[in-house]
């Protein structure tokens, strides 16, 4: 198989995983996924907000998703992690879902927006956009955004610093799909400056401090003269 089908093959294999798991540990609150290749076998790395349901009594139900794992997405020796999320109102993916589910319950979509928004800022993100599309009021389809705080829609900073979750949504008029976008409070954006006192200057850069209260210039730049070079003088004849 060519190097660009294998690639192909195991990103699809990935997803079929991810998009199984999301199945399975929905009552878990499923926050993301990792898939590691090790010396030892696979690492799967599975976020979750409880993972006590993941695990199960004596461990049955993570040793039976970690058969199904082996034999029906082939991959070997596949171990499991289980990682408790530290802040759940700060991961997107499970607040997408949980936004998912208020609408399935029958919240109007504008006040599970607006709710899910106030709830992530009051937790301390630095900025949030949910985009909410589907038929939500007629027949016609629709969408409706939500945002507060800073936001990035491309470049680096968004590679970096927004989470993004999915989820969907079935109604009566049909399927509703949830996307969440959060900036970590972590985020450093490029035009965000520190000014440091003396006292921090002195403990990281104590040469330049003490330069600074002596009151010695910084060395200026050594001038780089040009030698003059000698007139050539071309004889007749030599041209």
């Amino acid at each position: 198989m060519a190097s660009e089908r294998r690639f192909v093959a195991e990103n699809i294999r990935r997803v079929l995983l991810k998009e199984y798991l999301m199945k399975e540990v929905s009552r878990a609150g499923f926050g993301g996924l990792d898939v590691q290749r090790t010396p030892m076998g696979t690492r799967v790395a599975l976020t979750t907000e409880r993972p006590g349901l993941i695990i199960g009594p004596r461990g049955r139900t993570i040793k039976t998703l970690t058969s199904v794992i082996e034999e029906r997405f082939g991959f070997e020796n596949p171990q499991i992690e289980v990682i408790e999320v530290e802040n759940a109102n700060l991961n997107a993916q499970i607040m997408a879902e949980k936004l998912a589910f208020s609408l399935e319950k029958g919240w109007h979509f504008r006040r599970a927006g607006h709710s899910t928004v106030r709830r992530i800022m009051d937790d301390g993100a630095m900025g949030c956009h949910i985009i909410v599309a589907g038929k939500l009021s007629g027949q016609r389809h629709r969408t409706e955004k939500f945002k507060s705080g800073f936001i990035k829609f491309c470049g680096e900073p968004k590679i970096e610093f927004m989470a993004k979750g999915y989820a969907v949504a079935k109604l009566k008029q049909g399927i509703v799909g949830v996307t969440v976008e959060i900036m970590t409070p972590k985020a450093k954006l490029p035009a965000d400056i520190t000014v440091k006192n003396k006292t921090e200057i002195a403990e990281l850069y104590p040469e330049i401090y003490s330069r600074i209260e002596a009151g010695a210039a910084a060395p200026a730049a050594e001038a780089v003269v040009a030698e003059p070079v000698e007139d050539i003088k071309i004889e007749e004849g030599e041209q």
